[in-house]
Formats: structure tokens, sequence, C-alpha cells
């Protein structure tokens, strides 16, 4: 029997960014003597659990729609590490089911004072907790740009002294220090993280997101302008006056025409040859 966590309905202003919503089940804990490794498995095919597991699995929770990120939350350890990268008594982290860039990851605070508050509140009204948040973020963004390093270093121009130096060691068949070799690319410098105006999930959670918008999961506009305009608040933004965010609300970011993250250009509401230009733009971004 599935144990359903109601959500309520979204508003119009909750659906306004066009994020994905879908309910997540907790699934049947995992062996904990296994450790997990960010990003590795995230190509990994799924596993069968084994009949003695499926013998004494629980009953499962369900988070409905806007509730989905509550799975998360609640048992962190029964996720696979390929969707719940990091968690302790405070932050779970997890790559967004739905990423708008290469990298796309979400922060969700386990204060339950805190996790079904609007984040302009939350991030604004106790300074302990802006800090905690702050200071988990940055450990995220270190994660993250080496991550695009891995996944990218081998195309980009300011990364070849530091993979011809690699290249060296191994040839050597040297153990590599990656703090003695050269520094490379700035990839901390291509991450970004802020919260939604107005967020389509109810729990609480920080974006932490590449700058590259290459993904196949960013289909339309409000998925563009969601991160391309001040629609996505820098956590740099905040604490946030109360003036600040009634501005903030009732602009309609959303709306605005597209404009390339990289170039300036302007597309009007082209959105199908933005998304062809973010395609050339991805290719050149790599290589710089």
């Amino acid at each position: 029997m599935t144990t359903n966590i109601p959500n309520g309905n979204l508003s119009h202003e909750e659906l306004e960014n066009g994020e994905e919503v879908a309910s997540t089940t907790v699934p049947p804990a995992s062996d904990p003597s296994k450790k997990r490794n960010a990003f590795s498995e995230l190509l990994s095919p799924p596993k069968k659990p084994s009949p003695s597991v499926l013998r004494s699995t629980p009953p499962a929770a369900t988070f409905a729609g806007r509730a989905g990120l509550g799975a998360y939350i609640q048992a962190p350890e029964t996720f696979p590490a390929s969707r719940v990268i990091t968690y302790d008594d405070k932050f779970v982290t997890i790559n967004d089911l739905y990423p708008k860039s290469s990298i796309h990851l979400l922060l969700l605070p386990r204060n339950l004072q805190k996790q079904l508050l609007h984040p302009f509140e939350a991030l604004s009204t106790d300074a302990e907790f802006l800090s905690e948040v702050k200071l988990e973020v940055e450990k995220l963004k270190v994660l993250a740009a080496k991550e695009l390093r891995r996944r990218f270093g081998k195309y980009s121009t300011q990364e070849s002294k530091r993979e011809k130096a690699r290249e060296l060691l191994l040839e050597k068949d040297e153990d590599i220090d990656e703090a003695l070799l050269p520094p490379g690319r700035d990839w901390e410098k291509e991450i970004v993280a802020g919260v939604h105006t107005h967020p389509s999930m109810a729990h609480l959670h920080i974006h932490i997101i590449s700058v590259d918008r290459h993904s196949d999961c960013l289909r339309h506009r409000k998925h563009y302008n969601s991160f391309a305009t001040p629609f996505l608040a820098n956590l740099s933004d905040f604490p946030m006056s109360e003036e600040e965010m009634r501005r903030r609300r009732h602009e309609r970011y959303l709306e605005r025409d597209f404009v390339c993250w990289r170039c300036g250009r302007d597309f009007g509401n082209k959105f199908v040859k933005l998304k062809a230009h973010l395609v050339e733009e991805f290719e050149e971004w790599k290589t710089e």
C-alpha cells in the first residue's frame, strides 16, 4: 500500500516557470555499507532488487506533485547516487530530475521550520540559516566545477596546459596531485546559484547550475527565462529587503524576449532560433 502525502494544487504563479512537477516515491532502503560516489553512477544501468529486498520492503511514501522533493529530504539514503549526491542532517543535494544545463543540482535544506517557506522569506529572515546555506552552496560549486572540468576540460583552450601536465605524469606512471597541476580554467565562474521568484515545488530548494543552458529538458520560453532573467534570484542577493521582495514578485520576467546568456543577442520570441543558437554557443563555450 502506498502512502500519499497531499500537496494541494499549483497556483498560476507557481506554475509560471513551466517546471516539470513530478511525484516522487521513496524507494526501498539500499545497503548502507556501500559508499556513494557523486556523479559516478549517472550512466549506470538500473539494478534489480534482490528477492529478499522485495519481500522486506515496507510501504512506500509518495510525495505527490509539487511536494515531490520531500521524498529526498525524508529518506535520501534510499536513493541511488545518480540522484542523491550528498546528504547530512542539515542538507540533501540532488541532481535535478529535469536539468536545464549540463550541471544542475538542487540543495534541499532539511530544517523543518524553513523547508516550506518561500525562498525569499527563508533566506532573508535568519542570518545564521543563510550563512549555512551559502557555505554549503560554495562546497557544491566546487563539486560542480570539478564535474565540468571532467566533462569538458579536454575541449578547453585554458585547460590545455593542465591536461598536458597530466598526460606527462601519466606517461611517467607517476601519481597525480591535482593541487600541483597548472590551474587551467576557472570552472567555478561557470556556476551560478539562486532561487526562483515563484518556485514550482513546495519545498525550499536552491539551484546550483552551470551557465551553458545545454539540455534536452530546456524546451520552451519559461524554461529558458526562468534561468536567464532575474526570475532566478542569485544567492548573493540575500538577505533581501521587503521592498525588493515585493518588486521581484510583481515583475513579469518570464515574458521577456529571449536574450542569449553568452553573447547578448536578442531573439525576440523566437525560441526555435534561440535553441539552435544555444547549441553553437555551447560548442564555443566549451573551447574557451
